[in-house]
């Protein structure tokens, strides 16, 4: 499995859990990882264990919107962009972007490419001002 195919995973898994407690084990019982496992494993803990604090940055960032008015598609590409981002170091930023907007054009609504790499780059670019701001103070 390549890691474009593990993302698509974890974004299915993402999307189930919004309406059943699947274990991700069990999910992961029907495919084979193969040297993706680890990656779709950390990535999806990742993401439930901080997904309050990755709700919070997303509300904090639609204009005009409710959060639970999103589409639950583009909420959860929002959440694995989002963890990819600020979270997982392994992946580059510009990857995670790129990741993301790859996700919303083959499975998210049909604004969602514009507006999830809208609000990705303003947390990017926001996160990254906070870093520059404490590497100086």
């Amino acid at each position: 499995m390549r890691r474009r195919e593990a993302r698509e995973f974890v974004l299915s898994a993402l999307y189930q859990r919004e309406f059943r407690d699947i274990p991700l084990k069990e999910m992961l019982a029907e495919i084979n990882p193969g040297d993706q496992r680890s990656y779709i494993e950390r990535v999806f803990a990742g993401i439930i264990a901080r997904r309050d604090e990755i709700d919070a940055l997303i509300s904090q960032r639609i204009v005009g919107w409710r959060f639970e008015r999103l589409a639950f598609i583009d909420r959860n590409i929002l959440r694995l962009g989002i963890f990819e981002l600020l979270y997982f170091p392994e992946v580059p930023p510009e990857v995670a972007l790129d990741e993301a907007v790859e996700l919303c054009k083959k499975y998210g609504t049909d604004n969602a490419r514009v507006f999830v790499n809208g609000i990705l780059d303003r947390i990017w670019k926001g996160e990254r001002a906070v870093g520059v701001q404490g590497d100086n103070g």
